[in-house]
């Protein structure tokens, strides 16, 4: 343990003195929970946000929207979160200190955060569990708090609650009408939105894995849940992919398999989650996580939400254990309903065309135009088309009528006549469906940062270098003259400008001490190529390339060495 920790240790100092993360305000003595992406960390989380757009955007049937990041309150009523993003926290009675419940009792169960506050209370009492400040066992119980940042929108006294939003999923599924638009109607198609979520953390804790304000991307992809998907898995049949079941009494039992043996022996429940789930693999493996280190964990019953058919999470192991990093959900048609259901709106179907036009007979309460038209004037319309869409005759007069906009109006009898009508049905409106993964970026790169670190020895020192992939690495090449003198300086800048003008190509100099030093500064933050001018360039224009991982090196032309980053090739000259 002591080792790992002072690998931490190590990742962390060299993370906050070279610019990629580090708490944020520090000057103003910090806030638990919120960090600065630096220099280098910013190019990093740029980069690998793009690597998640152009994973999804290459699908052809997935779009991007960007939604505000606050919320009104009926929103985030409708969808649950008001009255259910809830952790249990649980307060020390002797010097005050408020904890999350469930990371109270994480030794004693498998997974505590599935448990409610009567459960926790349970489990704190029975292990007397103390307090981590001040190590009394005097922790009162439980109770819920609401994780959401509430603000107010309006500058007049009092404005309108809202909330900084937990996710971004709330914005693309109050976009589906466009959306639906933009495709034509035509399903399946989905959706994807990155951006910042908040989440008011009761104890933030280990850095980057768990923040008040973070950066997660989401995908909602809308389905009709009467037609079998038509995913291929046949690039996927040579993938082991570690699996944990739902686990029976707490047994948490690891199973390798391809995605389709796991689809087709019904371990994983619907083929979009499966797809997903492989799609998702594919997108760490491309940005540099290790395989080796990824599993996905199913949700057991009694820990999934209620409308949810399947759930999974994918987890990655690193210096702080398995993590959840990437949740992927069958969500049913809870959302859109909870939507449609709040604000009675009619958008948020889909139209279902049958194989064949159905005849139906049935007998309406018809409606007297003479009557009641001059009765409700601008209303007529609407009181017509209830009455026709009303699903069962009224069996006393005067009643009241519910319209389309909520309100209601009284019918009498002399408004309407009972007719038998014959009528076409081609077709069906429907609740689409939504498979969602969620991807908490923050804590993918701490991932690929905590794969990517090794500490070795050269010339009897430590030496670090940070295998990155070249996806994401924040800079693609470094440019380094041997000495800032004789020529070598111009040549080395008039070179880095040369590569600034290829296409998404970027290169930093760097001729601050020596060679040595310089590289090991370009190791330790995961440039993949150094380039090195010295006296023989200036005399035949080549220079030396030194590959990151193995610190080979070659000696080819400028010329060639821009063919060979123009073309991504640079790996065959080794």
């Amino acid at each position: 343990m002591s080792d790992v920790n002072e690998r931490v240790n190590s990742l962390i100092s060299m993370l906050k003195r070279r610019g990629f993360v580090y708490p944020a305000f520090s000057i103003h003595g910090g806030v638990a929970g919120l960090f600065d992406y630096g220099p280098v960390g910013g190019r990093l989380l740029r980069k690998v946000q793009e690597q998640w757009r152009e994973h999804w955007l290459s699908k052809g049937n997935i779009v991007e929207i960007d939604s505000p990041t606050i919320t009104p309150h009926s929103v985030l009523e409708a969808s649950g979160h008001v009255g259910a993003f809830n952790d249990h926290a649980s307060e020390c009675g002797s010097c005050k200190a408020i904890y999350r419940s469930d990371h109270l009792v994480e030794q004693y169960h498998p997974n505590p955060d599935s448990l409610t506050g009567l459960e926790l209370d349970e489990l704190i009492k029975t292990n007397e569990v103390s307090c981590p400040s001040c190590d009394k066992k005097e922790m009162l119980p439980s109770r819920p708090m609401n994780l959401m940042f509430s603000t107010r929108i309006g500058a007049t006294r009092g404005g309108r609650q809202a909330y900084m939003r937990p996710e971004t999923a709330q914005g693309m599924f109050l976009s589906f009408p466009m959306i639906q638009r933009h495709f034509r109607n035509r399903l399946p198609f989905g959706a994807i939105q990155v951006g910042k979520g908040y989440r008011n953390e009761i104890s933030p804790r280990q850095g980057m894995i768990r923040q008040r304000e973070f950066n997660m991307a989401e995908l909602e992809y809308f389905i009709d849940p009467e037609i079998n998907p038509n995913h291929e898995f046949i690039k996927w049949k040579d993938t082991t992919f570690d699996l944990i079941p739902d686990p029976q009494n707490n047994q948490q039992k690891t199973v390798k398999m391809n995605i389709l043996d796991a689809l087709q022996n019904n371990i994983v429940r619907h083929p979009t989650v499966a797809y997903f789930m492989a799609e998702t693999y594919d997108f760490l493996i491309g940005i540099g996580a290790d395989p080796n280190r990824i599993r996905f964990r199913q949700h057991e019953s009694d820990e999934m939400a209620h409308y949810a058919s399947d759930c999974w999470d994918l987890e990655m192991l690193g210096s702080y254990g398995w993590i959840e990093c990437v949740g992927i959900a069958h969500r049913g048609c809870y959302d859109l309903g909870a939507h449609e259901k709040a604000t009675k709106s009619n958008e948020l179907r889909s139209w279902r065309e049958y194989d064949e036009p159905i005849e139906v007979n049935k007998t309406v309460p018809s409606p007297v135009g003479s009557v009641v038209g001059p009765t409700f004037r601008q209303q007529a319309a609407s009181v017509s088309d209830a009455l026709l869409n009303l699903e069962e005759l009224p069996n006393q007069y005067p009643f009241q009528l519910i319209l389309d906009d909520g309100s209601s109006v009284t019918i009498t009898q002399d408004m309407v006549e009972i007719k038998e009508i014959s009528e076409t049905i081609r077709g069906e409106w429907f609740l689409p469906h939504v498979v969602e993964p969620a991807f908490g970026i923050d804590r993918i790169i701490w991932h690929i940062l905590d794969h990517g670190y090794e500490i070795t020895k050269k010339e009897g020192e430590e030496y670090c270098i940070l295998h990155l992939s070249e996806h994401v690495a924040p800079y693609d090449v470094v440019i380094l003259p041997l000495f800032e003198k004789d020529g070598m300086e111009e040549f080395a800048l008039n070179l880095q400008s040369e590569i600034l003008q290829l296409n998404r190509i970027n290169a930093y100099y760097d001729g601050s001490k020596s060679i040595g030093r310089r590289y090991a500064r370009a190791d330790e933050i995961g440039v993949p190529w150094a380039i090195t001018i010295d006296y023989t360039t200036l005399e035949d224009g080549t220079v030396t390339i030194r590959r990151r991982d193995d610190q080979k090196q070659v000696r080819i032309t400028t010329d060639d060495l821009i063919t060979l980053l123009s073309d991504n090739s640079l790996h065959s000259q080794f």
